[in-house]
């Protein structure tokens, strides 16, 4: 099998263009770093940003070698000192600038100022909070973005079938698990486990179709309900969040963690499969332009492991390693322990 990792790079590559087109020609970034170093934190209020988007922003810019930390404060690598200071000799600003009215711009523009998802009419499209009209709720659109978002998951399940150890587990709970390919390719690797695919109904029909078509209906149910305030299933010994958690704020994250921790058996494992940004918030850059995307279109961001770690050890879990599978993505484990 190729590595489809490039198509997905190329896929994302407009938010570059449109993270620093917005940090050039709508918020003065560069000029105002010029001035001063400024914390992370500082220059979010400087630019009337909250945590998320100018977290999002700076971390796009590192990656980019625009951007540094020294001393705890953002400042200007020599690159964009030369070359994106209004004024400057050779300054490229205006060039840069060029773009700014671009509707991916202007609409980057107003992601950033708002820090709120693009909207889907007046709700959203790919995540499903109580209250607000989601895309996931209607039986054609979430039948279009459940298959949608598979075209990456049926590429990278197999690996993490191959890369986890579950030759002990019993019972898997795969929470938001969609069309369920994350637990199919578990359950083809290991004949004895079971899974439970906890989602929205609209989304498990698809799931229930996926499970007929692999032939493993008999070892898959299919349990409908809202992760936050529904409770979890009971008795697994094996949680699933596959790219679940970078959908949503640092808050719901730690919500979601402990909750898993708390339905975990003794001894059992809360498995984080997602992207990892670099610990210092710096990079990689295509993990940085997925974070824009996650950004753009669901409450949350990409996270690095450091983030996970301590969310982790904080809802009682023992981290381990990252361990690679597909398409930027890892696994990142942490233990229930016993006692």
């Amino acid at each position: 099998m190729t590595d489809p990792t490039p198509i997905f790079e190329h896929f994302r590559g407009s938010y570059a263009s449109e993270l620093l087109t917005a940090a050039v020609a709508h918020f003065n970034l560069f000029g105002r770093l010029a001035q001063t170093p400024l914390t992370p934190h500082a220059l979010g209020e400087a630019l009337n940003l909250a945590v998320r988007p100018i977290t999002v922003m700076t971390t796009a810019l590192r990656a980019m070698g625009l951007l540094t930390v020294q001393a705890g404060k953002l400042t200007l690598t020599p690159l964009a000192r030369e070359h994106l200071v209004p004024g400057g000799a050779l300054d490229v600003g205006d060039y840069v600038g060029l773009a700014a009215t671009n509707p991916g711009v202007v609409e980057m523009v107003e992601r950033l100022k708002s820090n709120r998802p693009a909207s889907r009419g007046t709700g959203t499209a790919f995540i499903y909070r109580e209250g607000v009209a989601s895309a996931m709720e209607e039986e054609a659109s979430a039948r279009h973005f459940t298959l949608a978002l598979a075209g990456r998951a049926k590429n990278v399940a197999p690996l993490l079938a191959d890369r986890v150890p579950l030759d002990e587990a019993q019972v898997l709970l795969d929470v938001g698990g969609g069309t369920g390919i994350y637990s199919i390719a578990c359950l083809q690797k290991h004949p004895k486990l079971r899974a439970m695919v906890f989602d929205r109904p609209e989304v498990l029909k698809v799931a229930q179709e996926m499970a007929r078509t692999y032939g493993i209906g008999d070892r898959l149910q299919c349990v409908p309900g809202d992760m936050f305030r529904d409770p979890l299933p009971a008795g697994a010994d094996v949680i699933l969040l596959s790219n679940i958690l970078h959908d949503w704020d640092v808050a719901d994250c730690r919500t979601l963690i402990n909750k898993c921790a708390e339905a975990l058996t003794a001894g059992g494992r809360l498995l984080i499969h997602d992207v990892f940004l670099n610990d210092d918030l710096d990079g990689p850059l295509p993990i940085a332009l997925y974070s824009a995307a996650l950004f753009t279109l669901t409450e949350g961001r990409a996270y690095s492991a450091a983030e996970y770690r301590e969310w982790l050890t904080a809802a009682g879990l023992q981290a381990g390693p990252v361990t690679p599978t597909l398409i930027h993505c890892g696994v990142l484990a942490g233990t229930k322990l016993v006692g």
